[in-house]
């Protein structure tokens, strides 16, 4: 039995990051209240069931504000999934960690060529080989052996690069200058464009090279080290499969999580959080505690702050900063009567003018049937994430300029130009039962919209702004994407380390005798250690990277 602290803790929103402190908080005895705005929990991760497609008894179509990705170096959120208990449909005691499945390909689809397939990890069956080999003669990028050779090099300068210079050099040079895109062909920059957008709607004239190469070396090292799986997807609708066990669990352990809740404002005394204003079933109160975690998104802390708390810390100032550093990156799904795998695993649309990826979910739900959601014709769904609402597509509008329908045109459009080849036809109109654009898109008028969550995109010179866990403030606390982590981006990762952080500093704090959450060490590889020892020596003597090897030293 735990040992309670007697102390209380109240978490401000309960996505990932609030969930994620809920849990490590309950298991070391402090009491925990989680308040939550939206009516169903999980933040950003939530599914969210299509409104009135369920018929004859069956549940809604599942929708999602956009589909999950697990890459091989998510350490800390994958350490909590192993403790949440899960029930396999059979009854076989699992944890919700079980639940994701690898993706064993992934797919690169253009307009003018047929869609490309790649291993998305390091070969482990013949069948692999001659598929990597295949897709090597196939991709025809159109990059010359030079171009090829610079983008190699510029791998190898972030991997064996020391830590502080990528905080204190890397962090200031634009991804578009340090690749030299301007130097190259257009192949090249659109190569370029194309994969720096799908890091959570990132652009490469504006990321920092700090986050894009350390996030972009990751994912092409985990593709060939043996036995590492790149690319995870859920086995089923987040919340069925994660988020609710997850909420079950914490419900179970006495975190008391409260939907429907939202924060209406933070007060300050005597130089400490006193407590808080929710709007709860149409009635206000005021909920206090020892301490206070604020895991509310940056935009929604930055409207919080008061000049009270500003007083107290001044540096919270940068949040109203960071606040204006934020993209539209979002999910439409399409229903579809027919199975359409496509992939066994994640496509990128290089040539698609709004930046889209997509997978296909039912090939990776083996126990959930379809024909149990929606009018029963539904068979598989096609995911699909938005991530540049500001390029002219085919209709010559921009996604910010389109109403609602137009986008799932439009989206349709690029997706089958993608994918349709001569004779080869992956997408048919007559395969539509349903489709469903986040709702968090808010439409204002027909054309004019919002954005309810929006993204924080990492780019230049703001991981200065970027506050840590703890604050100035004696007993709050921050823990979302934002906060500055080794994870150094606005995912589920960085958001369960940054949960993992503000705990620490709690028991911190508290003088308590529990253990600390763990935190993982991300982006580092015992191969490259060597190279990177060179390279702390030559930074603190104020050299620049020279990419010399080091056999020397042996």
């Amino acid at each position: 039995m735990k040992q309670s602290t007697n102390e209380k803790v109240v978490i401000l929103g309960g996505g990932v990051a609030g969930m994620s402190a809920a849990h490590e908080l309950i298991e070391r005895g402090f009491d925990v209240v989680v308040l939550e705005y939206k009516n169903i929990p999980g933040g950003k991760a939530r599914s969210i069931p299509v409104p009135n497609t369920g018929q004859a008894g069956r549940k809604d179509l599942p929708g999602e504000h956009g589909f999950r990705f697990f890459p091989g170096f998510y350490q800390h959120v994958t350490d909590t999934m192993k403790r949440i208990p899960y029930t396999a449909p059979d009854g076989e005691e699992k944890t919700v960690f079980d639940n994701l499945i690898h993706a064993e390909r992934m797919g690169l689809a253009r307009y003018h060529y047929p869609l490309t397939e790649f291993v998305a990890n390091f070969p482990n069956s013949l069948d692999d080989v001659t598929d990597l080999i295949k897709s090597m003669f196939k991709a025809d990028l159109d990059l010359s052996a030079e171009e090829m050779e610079v983008a190699a090099s510029k791998l190898w300068q972030i991997v064996t690069s020391c830590y502080d210079r990528k905080v204190h050099e890397y962090e200031q040079i634009p991804w578009w200058d340090f690749i030299e895109a301007e130097k190259h062909s257009d192949a090249y920059k659109k190569l370029f464009t194309a994969l720096t957008r799908t890091l959570v709607a990132a652009k490469a004239h504006e990321a920092s090279t700090k986050t894009v190469g350390n996030v972009g070396a990751e994912l092409l090292l985990d593709m060939i080290t043996p036995g590492m799986q790149n690319d995870r997807v859920l086995n089923g609708p987040t919340n069925d499969v994660w988020i609710d066990p997850w909420l079950r669990y914490l419900r179970e352990q006495g975190v008391d999580y409260r939907l429907e809740a939202e924060v209406k404002s933070i007060s300050c005394a005597d130089g400490r959080i006193c407590g808080a204003t929710i709007l709860e079933n149409g009635v206000e109160y005021e909920v206090t505690g020892d301490y206070f975690i604020s895991a509310l998104p940056v935009e929604v802390m930055a409207s919080l702050l008061t000049d009270e708390m500003l007083l107290l810390d001044p540096s919270l100032y940068y949040l109203k900063q960071l606040a204006l550093s934020v993209d539209w990156m979002t999910g439409i799904q399409f229903f579809l009567t027919e199975p359409a795998p496509i992939i066994e695993g994640h496509v990128l649309y290089m040539d698609s003018e709004w930046a889209l990826t997509s997978v296909s979910q039912a090939q990776f739900w083996p126990d959930f049937d379809l024909s149990q959601y929606g009018d029963g014709q539904v068979v598989d769904i096609l995911s699909v994430d938005i991530s540049d609402w500001n390029m002219p597509g085919l209709n010559g509008l921009t996604a910010m300029e389109c109403d609602k329908l137009q986008i799932r045109n439009e989206v349709w459009a690029q997706l089958k130009k993608s994918l349709n080849h001569g004779d080869e036809i992956l997408l048919r109109d007559d395969m539509i039962q349903e489709w469903f654009l986040d709702p968090n898109i808010c439409f204002i008028n027909p054309r004019d919209k919002i954005n309810l969550e929006p993204l924080l995109i990492n780019k230049v010179g703001t991981w200065t702004q970027r506050p840590d866990a703890a604050t100035g403030i004696p007993n709050f606390y921050l823990a979302s994407d934002y906060v500055r982590t080794k994870t150094d981006l606005a995912t589920m990762e960085g958001a369960n380390e940054a949960a993992r952080r503000a705990v620490n500093a709690i028991l911190a704090d508290a003088k308590s005798s529990a253990e600390p959450c763990k935190l993982f060490k991300m982006y580092e590889h015992k191969l490259f250690a060597l190279w990177q020892k060179h390279d702390q020596e030559r930074f603190d003597q104020g050299l620049p990277w020279d990419g010399k090897t080091v056999l020397s030293i042996f």
